[in-house]
């Protein structure tokens, strides 16, 4: 409802002019709207594509993705060396429009939302005014006494990809994103009465005090202006006024509302000030500002405070990006990206590495996320010169957004500290400006901000007397960093009086579909593939693992007890939220068998219950009230929703071991009770029951040949082989048993024992024993496979994403399906989740190849299957390395690193304990694996397909 009042609000702005009221701004588009809704201006091209001809081109857009000019990404000029230069093309627009005959007699001013880089405008031939710098930022011209009114005029508009000014071109040109030209963002007209009020500002504070300043224009006589301050129902609340005096320039009105009802990022309450400058009886001008009350303080030592509140930030770092469309966006885009900000349960956003489009900050307001406001420079500055009137315009801009609660200056050096007053003598509520950077060293108000520390780094740092709040850390290249490593570094965080919390390195791989290279998405190397997304929002691993650790609902169970009795420990990580607020949901599910074509889960009985009253930052019970046959169902399932019933997240519970969950699928009793065939000769022993063929190598005890009971070959061979440790074969019998031939493997060294048993219904069982003493990547077994021949996998474990030691959240258990593919993590095409990788605590998992299907089944808990070959990190090596073979049986599984701040190779210890290297006391591992070759015996008849339920908690 609050985006939906929003949209209304701005397309009230997009009323015909003839329709507003002679006492308001009204706006005239002389552009689209968006990357959607474009409209067509005569465009010539000076340099590269389609360049050195007059056609069209469609305003706003990055003139590259519309085939004009060259690509170049910021970093290029390290690529290739001092002698490389940057394409430097300019655009010539031209346009034609036609101004109201009403607006004769009013101020008429051209706004440009945003051009890359340096904008000169003409109007009928006349220069607009002075060259316009910087690429990022809201400029405009008084063009009154250059229109004909009534009649066409005609728009020039000259756009020079690099600046004139070096340090504009050092601060946003030579930086680590896409370097585009054009008109990217929209150009309007806007219209005033004679007398009117522009630059807005509003101090709201969470006391209630309402300070707001304004500058007024061309009032001759005394006059009187009044803000009425509307609630979000439209009813006044509260009022200011001040008296005008002729030819002031600057109004100031103050007031005081009771008991307001403050901004947060979890109550994003707006409120709005309709400001009337009134002469006499008559309106002169009326317009209106939304706003909250809040109150930011950094108390040194302490933290961040909003309302008196001490917050902590969880968020990320935010390109303005759209693969087919570079840096022009819509605002569809924007409130996904906040929806998705939000759903990893955030509260925090940081916009790197300039200032966005307005509708993502009217969108912050209105759902509620914390924002750090940037002013470009990568890492070098804009001169004071040149970077003054952009501080100011951003300023002016984006002042009167709640959810802005500091000015960034710049970025990793790209500081220039002489532009920390301009901030402040702009900005009425005199927000903290802080200063990012990758060498420690340059705090500014109080804040810390050092970019890519370590686990043990961040806590000497947080023992210091700053506040430390790392505006980049944990960078996502590939499937590194992200959520790898962020539970233990937010533990540190969320514990430490001094963390202001930090900001992810980044939300999506910059990605840009290339109209010069048949649409190929390009993520330059390894310089853009940084996002826990991909370009067009493709969810990664990582996102569904932050979303649980972000969590502000926490229940750290992991397992049911043996006597669980229906009660959870909860504790509320909400700052403002009392859990009261919120509400919960269990369901109780039982899984579906490998027989069964489809995948998921069934739902057999669920129900809302009540939260607990429990204050932000507390702990209490949450009662479940379960039914007396819940442990007939094979999990119980709770969700957790927020005020504005979105879900917070979902956690899942078995409510019995595998052995359980395997009932229906082992069906190790055959109804006939055949004896398991054998042939044993010299070189190899072969098992046979059921159509299956299982032969044995007995030179080295591995698996050589299996035939499926589709009386076709499996090429599951070459196993076991041990991953970790050492393992001679040194023998191998049989015997039959009553209930089907056993085959034991003898080895020295650290594999202790293989024993193999074939049923009489097919069914191979292993049993293994391993003991292993110091540190080791990964421990278990390996067999080969060939991946080409792999159509999918269907499983009964954690999913559906792939996971890493230092990354076990964000999955649940399910019984999940996956198509084959060849993703690599943020690398075309972005098809997620990824087929390969580690799965964790498997119960059962089918893999359907061209050869027939093969399923394998453990009824213990904690076992990984690792699937083919894959890397996490690229670099010269890709890391982290891998077992040998294809298809392995794990105990431990690697963690993963970060590009950035921790290492050379990799080594991600320094992010934590969880993320070290498994230590091995020398403790025998037991494990016991079930195979079945071809479509396996069921005693239970396959589970129909219920469509889902419509939920009716709402």
């Amino acid at each position: 409802m609050k985006y939906f009042c929003l949209l209304l609000l701005n397309l009230s702005l997009a009323l015909s002019t003839y329709a507003q009221p002679s006492s308001q701004k009204q706006i005239q588009y002389l552009s689209g709207r968006d990357n959607r809704a474009t409209v067509k201006w005569d465009f010539y091209c000076t340099g590269g594509r389609k360049s050195g001809f007059w056609t069209t081109i469609a305003v706003p857009s990055c003139w590259e993705q519309q085939g004009f000019g060259l690509y170049n990404y910021g970093r290029d000029y390290k690529t290739y060396g001092k002698n490389f230069r940057f394409a430097d093309e300019q655009g010539l627009y031209k346009h034609s429009f036609t101004v109201p005959a009403g607006w004769r007699g009013r101020r008429v001013e051209i706004v440009f939302e945003g051009s890359m880089t340096d904008t000169e405008v003409k109007v009928n031939g006349q220069v607009a005014g002075a060259v316009h710098q910087g690429a990022f930022y809201r400029f405009k011209y008084d063009i009154t006494d250059k229109l004909k009114f009534g009649e066409a005029n005609l728009l020039e508009v000259k756009v020079s990809k690099m600046s004139a000014e070096p340090s504009v071109n050092n601060a946003e040109r030579l930086a680590d994103y896409w370097v585009f030209g054009g008109i990217f963002r929209p150009v309007y007209l806007q219209s005033y009465p004679q007398q009117y009020a522009e630059n807005i500002a509003i101090d709201a504070r969470a006391n209630g005090t309402f300070t707001l300043r304004a500058n007024v224009r061309n009032v001759k006589q005394p006059a009187q202006l009044q803000a009425d301050i509307l609630d979000a129902a439209g009813q006044t609340v509260g009022t200011a006024r001040a008296e005008v005096a002729a030819d002031d320039t600057v109004a100031r009105l103050t007031a005081t509302l009771k008991n307001p009802r403050p901004w947060t990022a979890e109550t994003p309450t707006l409120y709005r000030a309709r400001l009337t400058l009134r002469t006499g009886p008559g309106t002169q001008y009326q317009t209106t500002e939304s706003f909250g009350f809040r109150t930011i303080e950094v108390r040194r030592g302490k933290g961040i405070y909003v309302n008196g509140t001490q917050v902590k930030m969880k968020g990320t770092n935010r390109h303005s990006w759209w693969p087919e469309t570079g840096r022009t966006l819509n605002d569809s885009i924007q409130l996904m990206d906040v929806k998705l900000l939000k759903e990893m349960n955030m509260n925090a956003v940081r916009m790197s590495h300039y200032p966005p489009d307005a509708e993502f900050l009217h969108l912050c307001d209105s759902l509620g996320l914390y924002v750090l406001d940037e002013l470009a420079g990568w890492q070098k500055y804009y001169s004071t010169k040149a970077g003054t009137p952009l501080v100011r315009s951003m300023v002016e801009k984006d002042q009167n957004h709640p959810s802005i609660i500091f000015w960034d200056n710049g970025n990793e050096g790209g500081t220039n500290k002489e532009l920390d007053a301009i901030f402040y003598q702009y900005d009425l509520t005199k927000r903290p400006v802080i200063h990012p950077h990758h060498r420690p060293g340059n705090a500014a108000s109080g804040i810390d901000c050092n970019h890519y520390e370590d686990y043990y780094s961040t806590q000497k740092i947080l023992a210091d007397s700053l506040i430390y709040m790392p505006t980049e850390f944990l960078h996502s290249q590939d499937d590194g960093g992200g959520g790898a490593g962020l539970a233990d570094m937010w533990e540190l965080h969320w514990k430490s009086q001094r963390s202001g919390g930090g900001f992810l390195w980044a939300m999506v791989d910059e990605g840009i579909v290339r109209t010069d290279q048949r649409g190929i998405i390009d993520v330059n190397g390894v310089n853009a593939p940084d996002g826990l997304m991909g370009p067009h929002r493709e969810k990664e691993g990582s996102f569904f693992a932050i979303r649980e650790i972000f969590s502000p609902i926490r229940i750290g169970l992991k397992e049911l007890p043996a006597k669980f009795n229906g009660t959870l420990e909860v504790e509320n990580r909400y700052h403002f939220t009392n859990l009261s607020q919120c509400f919960f949901q269990w369901e109780l599910v039982n899984y579906r068998k490998p027989s069964d074509p489809f995948a998921g889960s069934i739902t057999g009985k669920k129900s809302r219950i009540k939260s607990p009253a429990l204050a932000p930052l507390a702990t209490g019970k949450l009662k479940l009230e379960l039914p007396k046959d819940w442990k007939n169902y094979d999990a119980l399932v709770l969700s957790a929703y927020d005020p504005f019933k979105n879900l917070v997240y979902k956690w899942t519970w078995k409510t019995g071991g595998n052995a359980k969950l395997l009932d229906g699928v082992l069906a190790l009793e055959a109804k006939a009770k055949a004896a398991v065939e054998v042939t044993d000769s010299d070189s190899t022993l072969t098992l046979k029951a059921n159509n299956i063929a299982v032969t044995f190598n007995k030179s080295n005890g591995h698996i050589s040949g299996v035939k499926g009971n589709n009386g076709d070959k499996l090429s599951f061979t070459n196993g076991p082989v041990l991953v970790a440790g050492t393992a001679a074969f040194t023998g191998l019998k049989h015997h039959a048993e009553p209930d089907g031939e056993a085959v034991e493997a003898t080895y020295t060294g650290d594999l202790k024992a293989v024993r193999w048993k074939m049923h009489a219904n097919g069914w191979l069982r292993m049993e293994y024993e391993y003991a292993l003493t110091g540190d080791y990547p990964f421990t278990g077994i390996s067999f080969t496979y060939p991946e080409n021949f792999v159509i999918g996998a269907k499983w009964l474990g954690q999913g559906p994403y792939r996971v890493w030691k230092n990354r076990l959240q964000g999955v649940s258990t399910n019984v999940w399906e996956n198509a084959n593919n060849n993703t690599q993590t943020a690398a075309a095409p972005w098809i997620y989740p990824e087929f390969k990788g580690y799965f964790a605590d498997i119960a059962w998992m089918e893999m359907n190849t061209v050869e027939g299907k093969f399923l394998i089944a453990s009824p213990d808990k904690g076992l990984f299957i690792r699937r083919f070959n894959f890397y996490g990190l690229s670099g010269v090596k890709p890391q982290p390395g891998l077992p040998t073979g294809d298809i392995s049986f794990l105990d431990a599984i690697p963690p993963i690193g970060t590009k950035l701040g921790l290492n050379i190779d990799n080594n991600p210890k320094n992010l934590g304990a969880n993320s070290e290297t498994n230590h091995l006391s020398g403790a025998p591992i037991k494990r016991t694996l079930y195979f079945y070759f071809g479509l396996p015996p069921t005693d239970s008849k396959p589970q129909p397909y219920i469509a889902p339920v419509k939920d009716d908690l709402f």
